[in-house]
């Protein structure tokens, strides 16, 4: 058991004994030594303040007239604790794409302090947590902030968004409903006042974000999950149809373990190879993931998005000639 771990089990004995405890029992329950216990009760006393009183021969207790005032200072985890929570950050931090560094570098301080403390001055290897982005898009952090703050402060924004498919630019003003983390990017869930319907914006191609003073409107969740969760992706409203894919032997020990929609359908066929069934809604999102896997991967149903995925595979053999 680390010190800090320790004291806050020292804090907790203390805590609900109605009678002074011995050190002998201080270090069966604390597995340390008799020095030890001193040290922490000491610490305990002189740097965080607690009414501890007593000595060795009668035990030791809290004060009855401060000990149920008294609470341990500050953000008390486990070394357990404090790593998972460091990991999480990394994580945050680096598939954010870079937006949320600056925010969370005090907390990221804290953490690693805390962890210095556990560790009794021995360096952490922190940079052995890695967390490698993979297709990640730059976002501007400024806007990032501006739509996080409006989702959460349920306030209307107006922004400059400039579509990728068409590279059209046009001024939002919407009533932000969430901030989605799909496929390694952001994304805002929200409801657009001038097309009067449920829009997702990817939040990289947002500019001249603003927060507005007016209320946001709120949808309910239910139309939120219909409209944005409930086909494949999250850039169109109800699926259009069931896809049925065809995976081989090789490809089944992965695709079996993934998750591609809440409603999919799995089993594994007598020779090995998997069939996959997925409710989908944007066609060209769905081509893309079956393509992932090559040859290992064979859409038989419906026939027009097999014929679909022939003509994309014809288009991408004649880039490399005959």
């Amino acid at each position: 058991m680390e010190r800090i771990e320790r004291i806050h089990a020292l804090h907790r004995i203390l805590t609900a004994a109605r009678y002074p405890v011995t050190v002998q029992r201080l270090q069966e329950d604390l597995e340390c030594s008799r020095a030890t216990v001193y040290r922490d009760l000491a610490y305990l006393r002189d740097y965080l303040m607690a009414p501890v009183v007593g000595n060795g021969e009668a035990g030791f207790r809290y004060d009855t007239s401060e000990g149920d005032r008294f609470e341990l200072p500050g953000l008390w985890l486990s070394s357990e604790e404090l790593h998972a929570l460091l990991a999480a950050q990394q994580l945050l931090m680096r598939s954010g794409g870079g937006v949320l560094s600056n925010a969370l570098a005090p907390l990221q301080q804290r953490i690693e302090k805390l962890l210095d403390e556990h560790a009794g001055g021995r360096r952490l290897p922190v940079e052995r947590v890695r967390v490698i982005p993979h297709r990640t898009r730059r976002q501007d952090e400024t806007a990032f902030r501006a739509v996080a703050t409006a989702v959460l402060d349920r306030k209307r924004l107006t922004f400059e968004y400039r579509a990728r498919s068409t590279d059209e630019r046009t001024r939002r003003s919407v009533s932000p409903q969430r901030l989605t983390h799909y496929r390694e990017n952001w994304y805002l869930d929200a409801w657009d006042h001038e097309r009067d319907a449920l829009r997702s914006f990817s939040v990289d191609r947002i500019s001249a974000a603003k927060i507005g003073e007016d209320v946001a409107r709120d949808v309910a969740d239910d139309e939120l999950d219909q409209h944005l969760a409930s086909s494949y992706g999250i850039f169109s409203g109800a699926p259009k149809g069931w896809a049925t894919i065809l995976f081989s032997a090789k490809a089944a020990r992965w695709v079996a373990d993934e998750h591609w929609h809440s409603q999919q359908q799995g089993r594994f066929l007598p020779d090995g190879r998997y069939e996959l069934k997925v409710p989908y809604s944007a066609g060209r999102e769905l081509l893309m993931d079956v393509m992932h896997y090559g040859n290992d991967a064979e859409i038989v149903e419906p026939v027009v998005l097999r014929e679909q995925a022939k003509t994309m595979l014809e288009l991408a053999l004649s880039n490399y000639g005959r």
